[in-house]
């Protein structure tokens, strides 16, 4: 909207002091013509905005001016610039909206503490884009279009027309009632009912989205994050979950616990090792799980565990045994 571009314009001649046409229509993503209707818009408002001729030149605020944003304190405002540099909200399509937001967090401080607050939120990195071994972490990516219909319809209480791509089927049209919107490392959820029943739904896998008219068959209040717990239980506890027990030296214990459903029974050995009893998802989660580990875990039981791991590491050995 274009009121909302005016006022992140204001703020950010008051944040960089001066800013020529190009800056500005690349922070606000729109055209140079843009920007200089929306200075025009300005002027005529009674916003002191002029422009400074020459190499360096470019618009600016008369000294002084403020916007009227106040109320928050440096805690606050910092609290809201580290909220802001998680990636959570471009699951949502929401990635401009905060952009413009932050700028108006930073505005609300008093002129002492404005660089402090920003400076500080500077060195604290959230969810960074790859891990200690350079691997990339790839957000996925919802088209703005529907993330936008989504978020309309979850907040009017609408029912909500999805084109679904479930794994392993063809995609297909499904009628839901949506309840809330979930992100976990960078992956969106909807969370929804359909004909009563729970659902879950990974936005990236949303083909199209359409609020329909129709009233939402839901609960006035819901407490997602209860919600969301509940439905991670499910998962969990679905499927074909086997039971393993294995050996595992105690410095790669929290590896391979942190892939398990549950620890059920644990205990040390002689020889300093950790034997534990651990529940996994399905066989081919178990079989992963202890692959990771090499040498460092030795599955114990079931058998036909130990006949997995021997099979796969003696087609490994078979393959590089023979010179190429």
């Amino acid at each position: 909207m274009r009121a909302d571009r005016l006022v992140s314009l204001v703020l950010l001649l008051r944040r960089h002091g001066r800013l020529s046409a190009t800056a500005l229509a690349r922070e606000l993503e729109v055209s140079t013509r843009t920007v200089l209707r929306d200075i025009e818009a300005l002027s005529a408002a009674g916003v002191p905005v002029y422009a400074e001729r020459g190499r360096h030149g470019g618009f600016a605020l008369l000294p002084g001016f403020r916007t009227e944003l106040t109320g928050l304190n440096p805690d606050e405002a910092l609290a809201l610039l580290v909220a802001g540099s998680r990636r959570g909200a471009q699951a949502f399509g929401l990635g401009s909206a905060l952009a413009s937001a932050m700028l108006k967090v930073v505005d609300a401080l008093p002129e002492s503490y404005r660089d402090t607050a920003a400076g500080a939120a500077e060195r604290l990195l959230i969810d960074p884009q790859t891990d200690l071994l350079s691997r990339r972490l790839v957000a996925e990516e919802v088209p703005d279009s529907i993330a936008a219909e989504v978020l309309r319809a979850v907040f009017a209480g609408h029912k909500l027309r999805i084109h679904y791509a479930a794994v392993g089927q063809a995609p297909k049209w499904r009628t839901v009632d949506p309840i809330g919107l979930v992100t976990v490392r960078d992956q969106g959820y909807l969370l929804a009912t359909r004909s009563g029943a729970d659902r879950t739904y990974r936005m990236s896998r949303v083909l199209a989205a359409e609020e329909l008219a129709e009233p939402a068959q839901r609960p006035d209040r819901v407490d997602l994050d209860r919600t969301w717990q509940e439905r991670s239980t499910q998962f969990r506890t679905g499927g074909d979950q086997v039971t393993v027990l294995v050996r595992v030296a105690p410095a790669r214990r929290e590896d391979l616990v942190g892939t398990a459903l549950a620890v059920l029974a644990e205990e040390a050995d002689p020889d300093g090792w950790l034997r534990l009893e651990l529940t996994f998802q399905d066989p081919r989660h178990a079989e992963w799980a202890l692959w990771q580990l090499a040498t460092n875990a030795e599955a114990l039981a079931p058998q036909w565990l130990r006949d997995s791991l021997r099979n796969r590491a003696a087609a490994i050995a078979t393959r590089y045994g023979v010179p190429s």
